[in-house]
């Protein structure tokens, strides 16, 4: 385990916590509404848009993404009052209510001053990072003079306690194989796909690939690759791969596979993409071609994950020490001016 010395870092008095995540309908008439924000400024067909919401009609148009940030930050709230430190937590969107500058408004209207954000992405990318800190400074610029300054907490995918909460998910999940299968099975781990202009820009692929292999090794496991899903752009723009459903089909073909366990390694909740691209399509796949599926939970609230979130913050609020597990070492506070470039698409938008 790396543990970076805090010694050096300004510890700042801060008074909140802010939640931040994509958010997610709640209900049929919400969809159109919600992927209109989603995909606004991007060309994306009208026709691909309503194919998309085909896939929360299909659960009465409520993403279960709203609901678990709600438990989560139940979860925060009951861990920070039991241990401190003692902040306020807040909770915000990027694409629906409860949307980020309404809550800052709120936040600005309870006399908060400054706070810290948490943002429900392990990893580090353009939309899983810069884009939620450009959310944020919009956010604040709508608030107006007075809005509570707001700093992110830092990228975790090698944190040991987030670690921890997958290895956890998998072994549940390797559990529920019948037990004379547990000695023959592939391990998918899954993450959400870039397009790979974006990820050529990041450190998305070497921070999942280093997630991956901390956890296999706690179960030593020889043989499991990372793959993608849920590729939402034009068939001729290159995306990150290969596809959840492809590699499927050629561990089945090629390794005659029985018996997978699909790990959204990627994915911090059991949100729409993970319900319908793993639960709904990939199971489906494996149905047809006779492969028992396990799908391991997302890390959720498991205790050790919500301790994580404490102990990123009293990084800042206390100067602890900066764990991390493996080779990369924990990851800075501050982003650099070039990291996690904006796309070349969106950035010959804003030109």
């Amino acid at each position: 385990m790396n543990n970076e010395s805090a010694d050096t870092i300004d510890v700042a008095p801060y008074d909140s916590l802010l939640v931040v995540s994509f958010g997610g309908p709640e209900g049929r008439a919400d969809v159109l509404p919600f992927l209109e924000n989603v995909l606004r400024g991007r060309n994306v067909p009208r026709e691909r848009m309503l194919e998309v919401a085909e896939h929360y009609y299909q659960f009465n148009g409520v993403s279960p993404l709203n609901e678990q940030n709600r438990v989560l930050v139940k979860a925060l709230e009951r861990e920070l009052a039991a241990h401190g430190p003692p902040l306020s937590v807040y909770w915000g969107n990027r694409n629906w209510h409860p949307m980020l500058p309404d809550t800052i408004a709120q936040m600005q209207n309870d006399g908060m001053r400054r706070s810290l954000a948490f943002i429900t992405s392990a990893y580090s990318s353009y939309s899983g990072c810069r884009q939620y800190h450009e959310n944020i400074a919009e956010a604040q610029n709508a608030v107006g003079c007075g809005a509570p300054v707001i700093d992110k907490l830092r990228a975790f995918f090698n944190h040991p306690d987030f670690i921890q909460a997958m290895i956890e998910r998998v072994q549940t999940a390797i559990a529920e194989l019948p037990s004379q299968k547990q000695s023959g099975f592939k391990v998918l781990f899954t993450a959400h796909s870039l397009p790979t202009v974006m990820a050529t820009g990041c450190d998305y692929v070497q921070q999942l690939t280093e997630a991956c292999r901390l956890v296999s090794e706690a179960f030593q496991l020889p043989d499991y690759r990372l793959v993608y899903q849920s590729r939402s752009g034009p068939p001729h723009q290159p995306w990150l791969g290969p596809d959840i459903c492809d590699a499927i089909r050629q561990v089945h073909a090629e390794e005659n596979i029985r018996n997978v366990v699909i790990v959204p390694i990627g994915f911090l909740s059991d949100h729409m993409e993970v319900l319908y691209d793993l639960d709904f399509e990939a199971r489906q796949l494996c149905r047809e071609l006779d492969i028992h599926m396990i799908r391991a939970g997302t890390v959720g609230t498991h205790p050790a994950f919500v301790e994580m979130i404490r102990k990123l913050i009293l990084e800042r609020t206390a100067g602890t020490a900066r764990e991390a597990l493996g080779i990369l070492g924990p990851r800075s506070d501050e982003c650099s001016s070039d990291c996690c470039p904006v796309p070349t698409r969106a950035r010959s938008k804003k030109g």
